[in-house]
């Protein structure tokens, strides 16, 4: 049998979940899946996993099994790049994921100029609103806008990015700027409705900066932030942001910030990425030119931005 095919397999059941969810992702039929694990339990004489209707779970032979795969996986993944010469020139693919809005402004232009100097390096660049498992979908490395969890990951920090309350000027001018929490829970507000939004504002005491939630009735909730900006500017309500989704609409007018005082501690800009092994020089290449230059933008955007 193909052992370390088998390996790979069984890594890519365990990081998606279930047989059904790799044979998906794969593109092979679950049957196969099925049964290439079960030879492989077979050649080994142990049973690795244990399937329910619910979950996928590890015995603890397949614990200790699955911790020696990756780690021989790993090893053979990266004699191949040494051998390729990823390691001793800077070639092949990065995958960077990043915020859709904040990948456009900051992050593409430095793609743009790197890709300038380094001919033999490809970038796929995934702009998305939300976090995507770095290690499970084959991502190199990721810009994350918020206090990270803890992991084995790699993150080095570039800045940081306000949270903003904005209205219409129009808006303000029927219900009055809010400058206590009671007025602003009673002002008309949007809210974004997706993974990890929520109609609860985080803001701080002016006085002791201690943070609190504070529960919000949406008037509108949307998907995007771009329909929440787009409702804001047609007087529909209140939003709350990151000062770089409304600071064109604000710069122009069109958005007044409010409720500065309670403002939370601004959120760190983090690039991230996986801590395994030697670093192919693609990688390093990318990091060396990029982190400068992401400060320098940040710095200059909160420059220009500061009120």
């Amino acid at each position: 049998m193909d052992r370390l095919g088998a390996m790979s397999l069984l890594i890519d059941v365990v990081d998606s979940g279930s047989f059904s969810a790799a044979a998906r992702r794969l593109g092979v039929p679950l049957t196969t899946v099925a049964r290439k694990i079960s030879d492989l339990e077979g050649a080994l004489g142990a049973k690795l996993l244990v399937r329910t209707t619910r979950k996928l779970s590890l015995t603890d032979a397949g614990v200790t099994y699955l911790a020696a795969a990756r780690r021989i996986i790993d090893q053979v993944d990266e004699a191949e790049r040494e051998v390729s010469g990823e390691f001793t020139a800077p070639k092949g693919e990065l995958v960077i994921t990043a915020p859709v809005q904040f990948g456009q402004l900051h992050v593409l232009p430095i793609v743009a100029d790197f890709l300038d100097l380094f001919p033999n390096i490809n970038i796929r660049l995934l702009l998305l609103d939300r976090n995507v498992q770095l290690v499970e979908d084959h991502v190199d490395m990721a810009v994350r806008i918020g206090r990270l969890p803890d992991s084995a990951m790699i993150a080095t920090t570039v800045g940081s990015m306000r949270t903003v309350i904005c209205a219409s000027p129009e808006l303000l001018a029927v219900h009055g700027v809010p400058q206590t929490v009671a007025a602003l829970q009673e002002m008309p507000c949007i809210v974004l409705d997706g993974p990890g939004s929520s109609a609860n504002w985080r803001l701080a005491d002016p006085q002791t900066k201690t943070a609190t939630l504070v529960a919000m009735a949406p008037r509108l909730s949307v998907t995007t932030v771009e329909a929440a900006i787009r409702a804001a500017l047609l007087h529909v309500g209140i939003i709350r942001l990151f000062h770089y989704q409304v600071a064109d609409a604000v710069k122009a007018g069109s958005l007044r910030i409010v409720f500065e005082p309670f403002e939370p501690e601004p959120a760190p800009v983090n690039v991230v990425h996986v801590a395994r092994g030697q670093m192919p020089l693609k990688m390093r290449s990318f990091l060396d030119f990029a982190l400068p230059r992401l400060r320098r933008r940040l710095m200059e955007f909160q420059g220009a931005n500061a009120d």
